[in-house]
């Protein structure tokens, strides 16, 4: 899981196996394969980068 700030300043997690898609419209929308859609203050290129520091750690471990 990766943890984001909802746009009140909530912090959750997500998990990466649920998201479909990652636009900037200009916030930034996360959709996951429920169809529910998530607005995080983190940039597109932010969630990205979690993303791929979550799949490392999982497969170096």
């Amino acid at each position: 899981m990766i943890e984001v700030t909802k746009m009140d300043g909530t912090i959750i997690l997500i998990n990466i196996d649920l998201i479909e898609i990652v636009e900037e419209t200009p916030d930034t929308v996360i959709s996951l394969t429920t169809g529910k859609k998530i607005i995080v203050k983190e940039s597109r290129q932010e969630v990205k980068n979690l993303v791929k520091l979550y799949r490392k750690d999982i497969f170096a471990d």
